[in-house]
């Protein structure tokens, strides 16, 4: 994906959570990866979404919604997990995960991404420095390095607001980050095992294809 496509579809990505009802509230939109670090062309879009979990549905959606979905659809938590109103507007991103709940980090991707496309993306309930924190030290711990999140990102949207000077500076590649390497030994990593680390974050991320989503929960 050249830069120049890479950036108007960020932006259309804001603007479809602005405009459009989401399956749960979404907090924060932080963009990291390639597309931050102001390569061109673009191997992958990397978006990260802090979003709430949903205790109760602040929806207006009918009180037999879960049940109905559950019956049609056979995905159970609609109007707990994710939102009766926004379901019964977007059926078709309706998304479950192995236990057949409905997965809101799952019905975000459908909403927000196509199946082709060359974009990841990250969904969490904690801010995206909170998760960088948590992930790195339970991954280096157990030496899962391809599950360590890039530290170098920045924040494009929050609570409903664009940061439309981050946006133009990215755009421009004007946003000086370190190298990964060298941000994961910022945050405390060995440089040893910071190298062996940052490769194997690469080569993970040469093996994903087409849109992928991870939710987390920290």
């Amino acid at each position: 994906m050249e830069r120049v496509a890479a950036f108007d579809r960020v932006e259309a990505l804001l603007s479809t959570v602005e405009d459009e009802r989401m399956p749960v509230p979404v907090r924060e939109i932080w963009l990291y990866g390639d597309a931050a670090l102001g390569l061109d062309p673009i191997d992958r879009l990397d978006i990260y979404l802090t979003k709430d979990i949903l205790l109760r549905d602040d929806s207006e959606g009918p009180d037999d919604a879960g049940e109905r979905f559950e019956r049609e659809y056979g995905v159970k938590g609609v109007g707990s997990t994710v939102r009766a109103d926004w379901a019964e507007q977007y059926p078709e991103y309706l998304r479950a995960s192995e236990n057949g709940y409905a997965a809101p980090e799952r019905c975000l991707a459908a909403h927000l991404t196509d199946d082709d496309e060359p974009i990841h993306l990250e969904v969490c309930n904690a801010s995206f420095g909170d998760n960088v924190t948590q992930r790195l030290k339970g991954a280096m711990d157990r030496e899962a390095y391809q599950e360590i999140l890039d530290p170098r990102g920045a924040c494009l949207w929050i609570d409903g607001q664009r940061d439309e000077e981050t946006l133009t500076e990215l755009r421009a590649g004007e946003i000086a980050f370190p190298t990964l390497p060298e941000s994961l030994s910022m945050l405390g990593v060995d440089q040893d095992a910071a190298e062996t680390a940052a490769e194997a974050m690469r080569a993970h991320r040469r093996e994903q294809t087409g849109a992928t989503v991870r939710g987390d929960v920290v």
